[in-house]
């Protein structure tokens, strides 16, 4: 009797990359790709970057080619949603009712955007950002305001993001960079603060003024208006209105952890990231499910702690992990935390985490952050994570400076752009 086929629940890069390790180390055996989406699977950096700007093939997004899934013996399943997993019974079952058994099951259920809570989320010309469809439709309205009004009406707002994270800036310096007027709203002091703090986040504000966006700090909207079910603006707390056609929204996203919690499996409480807990095969609480991707909740050797990382490094990584696991690997997963943005004439690499605004006492910055420079977030006087500002290939340095744990030389820190 054959055995029951590996099921990824997933369609983002964490299911992609795993697949794709599936056969590369040799296995053989059924494997089964579930996704809700149209599509098979595909990573989402470019979504906010360069094919939203429609200066990347669609292509450009899926890791794998169109073929690449049946000659390799791969089943995906598009447009099923995953709504029960019974591990012991080893069943999935899908929204239509039809049940996929299985050996073992990697969840890869990535994340959701939040939605806004306010009068007017639903107005046509609203936006929130995460899936390939999501990112056709804005960029039909970008790209059809860019070619109607392009750098005649760039004083005027046509755009208004709401989030200064990294979703909603890489999007603002999109629309910007297409010849339109952008606003961004934020809720904080400095945008990318929660992340870079007050040091780097004016750095990243001072490059988007510099290029024509508009900020709104500590700002918090009450409402979007609209003329005839289309968006006209953005009400805020302080009786400001933001005139614009189009809105997207970027206030963060949640793990979807709902297949797993309804499965009994373990989740890391809120306070300490949440997700889906794993050890450091990307093993569940279950034996035959894993996790990886946004979701999956990682004990860090370095940091001592789990972490829960929403960034393309991660899917990347992890997706490859739990396969090679899932096929008896043993070997505990301690890859750093990494991610990287383009916005405008910058491009930034960031490597090491830090637990928000006390998980470090000291910030170097080494160069010019205007051209080439890097930043070190320090605790106790050692690196916890570091930043290359239009510098390349220095990741492997910073890292070693994580890894090695004790104070660092400050002297050598603030000369390592030479």
């Amino acid at each position: 009797m054959a055995a029951e086929p590996i099921v990824i629940v997933g369609g983002g890069l964490a299911a992609a990359r795993a697949v794709e390790t599936l056969r590369t180390q040799g296995h053989d055996g059924d494997v089964v790709v579930v996704t809700s989406e149209p599509h098979r699977p595909y990573e989402r950096p470019p979504l906010s970057k360069d094919y939203l700007r429609g200066q990347a093939e669609r292509s450009s997004v899926f890791p794998l080619g169109e073929d690449w899934y049946a000659e390799h013996g791969v089943e995906v399943r598009t447009h099923a949603t995953a709504v029960g997993l019974a591990p012991d019974e080893h069943r999935l079952t899908l929204a239509d009712g039809s049940v996929v058994p299985f050996g073992t099951l990697l969840l890869a259920t990535g994340s959701t955007p939040r939605p806004l809570p306010v009068p007017g989320h639903d107005l046509r010309g609203v936006h929130l950002l995460r899936t390939l469809d999501d990112a056709d439709r804005l960029s039909t309205q970008l790209l059809q305001a860019s070619l109607e009004t392009g750098e005649r009406h760039a004083g005027t707002p046509h755009v208004a993001v709401i989030g200064d994270g990294w979703i909603g800036m890489e999007v603002a310096a999109s629309a910007r960079q297409l010849g339109l007027g952008v606003t961004v709203i934020g809720r904080g002091a400095h945008p990318l603060g929660r992340v870079l703090g007050p040091e780097l986040g004016e750095v990243f504000a001072a490059l988007h003024e510099r290029n024509g966006v508009k900020l709104h700090r500590r700002a918090t909207v009450t409402a979007l208006t609209g003329t005839e079910g289309q968006v006209t603006g953005v009400t805020l707390d302080d009786g400001s209105h933001v005139p614009a056609s189009i809105v997207v929204a970027g206030v963060g996203a949640a793990p979807n952890v709902g297949l797993a919690a309804a499965a009994g499996l373990d989740l890391r409480p809120a306070e300490q990231g949440g997700g889906v807990v794993v050890d450091g095969t990307l093993r569940t609480s279950h034996p035959d499910v894993w996790a990886a991707g946004d979701i999956a909740s990682i004990p860090s050797p370095t940091y001592g702690r789990p972490l829960r990382v929403e960034h393309w490094a991660r899917a990347n990584d992890s997706g490859p992990h739990a396969a090679r696991a899932m096929l008896g690997a043993s070997d505990a997963y301690d890859i750093l935390p990494y991610f990287y943005t383009d916005q405008f004439d910058l491009g930034m690499e960031y490597t090491g985490f830090v637990d928000g605004p006390h998980g470090y006492d000291d910030v170097v910055i080494s160069g010019d952050p205007t051209g080439e420079a890097f930043a070190f977030w320090l605790k106790g006087g050692a690196v916890q994570a570091g930043m290359g500002l239009n510098v390349w290939d220095r990741m492997p340095e910073v890292e070693a400076l994580i890894r090695d744990g004790g104070p660092a030389d400050r002297a050598a820190l603030e000369s390592f752009v030479g």
